[in-house]
């Protein structure tokens, strides 16, 4: 089972100014916002604990998203529900470029790769 609590860091310098330290959560909170404001993703899908903690009214931004760093180098996987009827290659194209340009733009990370999984696809009545 993975710890939810792990916070991780990135440091690294910026021109003998100091350090700067990117925590795990801000990348996963960045591309979570990225994903989601893709047209044709209704929502970011995470496990039960997550779920449960949206359905009290906590929201959770990083819901749905894992990030593996290591050194500048960031690996992110994304669980998506999908609005019904968007082309699935397309639109997963368009999160996985708008997620790797949103890291990269904002922390100066390099994205490796922008891991897509569709857990599920959302029917127009169940959006209202």
């Amino acid at each position: 089972m993975e710890k939810e609590n792990k916070v991780n860091h990135t440091t690294y310098e910026i021109e003998d100014v100091g350090q700067v330290q990117v925590a795990d959560e801000v990348i996963a909170v960045i591309a979570g916002l990225a994903a989601t404001e893709t047209d044709g993703v209704c929502k970011m899908s995470g496990n039960i604990t997550n779920e449960i903690v949206s359905k009290l009214g906590m929201k959770k931004l990083s819901k749905g998203v894992r990030v593996d760093m290591d050194g500048e180098q960031v690996d992110v996987d994304l669980n998506l529900v999908l609005q019904y009827g968007v082309s699935i290659p397309k639109t997963s194209k368009e999160v996985q470029e708008k997620v790797k340009g949103a890291i990269e733009t904002m922390t100066g990370l390099t994205v490796n790769e922008v891991n897509i999984r569709i857990a599920g696809i959302q029917m127009e009545e169940e959006q209202k």
